[in-house]
């Protein structure tokens, strides 16, 4: 429970005692985006610590909010669990939520890895992108909360009534390897739990999400970021453009860009969990 009243919501899996990994969600996501097969968390002794947003799953909606909100609800985790500095990693919307905790809580992030993040686009960039995120782009670049709640709410719907379904829709302009992924039965199991928990609740948090991401990435200063930072992405991604991904990167202190194979797209890192550890252990402030 934070000051203000709101319930924040968090599942913790793996050894007390293990190396703390604290995971970021995409968007939608919450609190049960944890890998069904846990095989790489468990090779390495980790303590994965998986977060949930406002207005996602159990966590009170914030209206208005931007990402200094959720980046000290992440302190405040940490604080609750007697954990002092951990690992930060996450993907696609969770970028610049990563990014304002890194800015706010420095000392709190031993290294960060981002995934395919969200970036602030220009116009020209918009196109690349699938069509659902064309539409909440040109909305909430455009100040219209009804508008992208009038999109996403039949969304929400759709998800519920059928995750998979729904999502192959969303993503049915990806490259060929994200299709493969989604073939994937422990994919599926993990992300059919997931997106129901995250929007079971309402749309309200991916609204407040949408707006955000157009609305405040000027909370957030790049030249201040000292953390060591790994972005990881894709080309062919059709969710999150490679050009806007880094313009960014470009202007962190301590980061460095890695570039996936050509012909993979936004959801590559789900079979290569191990690597993408193995690479942010390698890091330090």
């Amino acid at each position: 429970m934070r000051p203000d009243g709101r319930m924040v919501a968090w599942t913790e899996w793996g050894d007390p005692e293990g190396r703390p990994v604290l995971r970021v969600p995409g968007t939608p996501g919450c609190r049960w985006n944890v890998r069904a097969d846990r095989t790489p968390w468990r090779e390495r002794g980790l303590r994965v610590i998986t977060t949930e947003r406002p207005g996602f799953g159990a966590s009170t909606a914030l209206p208005g909010r931007g990402f200094a909100e959720h980046a000290d609800d992440l302190a405040a985790i940490l604080d609750h669990l007697g954990i002092e500095q951990a690992h930060l990693t996450g993907g696609s919307g969770a970028a610049p939520h990563e990014l304002m905790f890194c800015q706010r809580h420095t000392d709190r992030v031993v290294a960060a890895t981002i995934l395919v993040g969200i970036a602030p686009l220009e116009p020209d960039e918009v196109a690349s992108m699938i069509p659902l995120n064309q539409q909440v782009w040109h909305l909430a670049s455009a100040g219209d909360r009804e508008g992208v709640r009038a999109v996403l709410e039949p969304m929400r719907a759709a998800i519920l009534a059928d995750p998979l379904s729904a999502f192959r829709e969303i993503m049915q302009h990806a490259p060929a390897d994200d299709q493969a992924v989604m073939t994937d039965p422990n994919w599926q199991a993990a992300h059919e739990r997931s997106v129901s928990e995250a929007l079971g609740a309402g749309v309200d948090g991916w609204v407040d999400e949408a707006m955000a991401m157009h609305q405040s990435w000027n909370e957030i200063d790049p030249g201040a970021i000292t953390t060591s930072i790994t972005w990881q992405h894709a080309a062919a991604d059709a969710n999150c453009p490679q050009s806007a991904a880094r313009r960014l990167v470009a202007r962190l202190p301590s980061a460095r860009f890695v570039t996936w194979p050509d012909e993979v797209g936004h959801l590559y890192g789900y079979h290569h969990e191990g690597e993408i550890l193995d690479e942010l252990f390698r890091h330090t402030r």
